[in-house]
């Protein structure tokens, strides 16, 4: 079977820079695009196969073909045709919104497929760049919703300045917002579920204020305070670091200079290769291809090792 590529898919945002294009080598006239959706199985924004013998299928077509081969025995048991992870590239020239994502059991309970846990990497950032991440202080569901009403709810918020290289789980519950001058990889469950709790009195292009969720995100916000929100490591060269695993996913972090054999023979799920540095060479039994940075591969469940050639930066994630 073959390593895949995907179409991107841009999205233009009210926040969104002109990093994303010039990352991806892409050619558009698209202003503010805040987001490339680089593996998606979300309805009405399903990535579709660039080249190769099944271009043009969507992803949800793919999987419904190719079965457990694609994506694993467990996955398209517990999934279907719908693909669980959702990848993209953010570029945020502004702030975006202070924001919640439900988690698995609330997303149910409100008839949702499931809720949104994610992580970001950080892959680059303008100097003093920041997000927020979790509460720097305790809070209650009505102290809540008067900080929003009297725009003080940035207060209890922990900002985090940020670097290269930086990373951030955020399980459903953490409040949290990626800062102007961050641009990162995201790796989330797929859902579009976004309850907007704050978004600085801002307008859209028709000058209405933005629409908040305030009452929907009551009940999905993790009040706990937390020692940390950062997730730290120590980095390694030319071998797998794995910085995220949790029921939604497992991400590593390879940054190679030396070629190395990556083994997925008892591995039972689709693998998906995100390069944000560098570039390689890809050889599997049957194939070989390249991947630079702002690429994205996924390689089939059925693929039991890969050879990868090359100065790269990239991550590796699977369910």
């Amino acid at each position: 079977m073959e390593i895949l590529k995907f179409e991107p898919l841009l999205k233009q945002t009210l926040w969104g820079g002109d990093k994303i294009a010039h990352f991806k080598h892409l050619d558009t006239s698209m202003q503010q695009v805040g987001e490339s959706w680089e593996l998606s199985g979300v309805e009405g924004s399903e990535s579709v196969v660039a080249e190769g013998t099944h271009k043009g299928l969507t992803l949800s077509q793919l999987i419904g073909l190719q079965k457990e081969a694609l994506v694993g025995r467990d996955n398209y048991e517990r999934f279907g045709t719908r693909f669980p992870l959702l990848i993209k590239f953010i570029d945020a020239h502004k702030d975006l919104s202070i924001q919640v994502h439900p988690n698995d059991e609330l997303a149910r309970r409100r008839g949702l497929p499931c809720g949104k846990t994610e992580m970001w990497y950080v892959i680059d950032t303008l100097p003093g760049a920041g997000l927020f991440s979790g509460l720097s202080q305790p809070l209650t569901p009505q102290e809540y919703a008067q900080r929003v009403a009297n725009d003080t709810i940035c207060d209890v918020i922990a900002r985090h300045e940020v670097h290269p290289g930086d990373v951030f789980f955020l399980p459903g519950g953490r409040i949290h917002s990626i800062g102007a001058g961050c641009f990162l990889a995201e790796i989330q469950q797929t859902s579009d579920v976004t309850y907007r709790i704050y978004d600085f009195k801002r307008r859209d292009k028709n000058g209405n204020l933005r629409h908040l969720h305030t009452h929907e995100a009551v009940e999905a916000i993790d009040y706990h305070v937390y020692d940390s929100y950062r997730t730290d490591y120590t980095p390694q060269k030319d071998a797998p670091l794995e910085l995220v695993s949790c029921p939604h996913f497992t991400t590593a972090l390879y940054d190679l200079s030396e070629p190395m054999t990556l083994d997925y023979a008892d591995l039972d799920s689709f693998v998906v290769l995100i390069a944000v540095k560098g570039q390689a060479i890809l050889t599997t039994e049957n194939q070989s291809t390249t991947i630079q940075a702002g690429e994205t591969v996924l390689l089939p469940a059925t693929t039991c090792e890969i050879k990868v050639e090359g100065t790269i930066t990239f991550l590796e994630t699977y369910v």
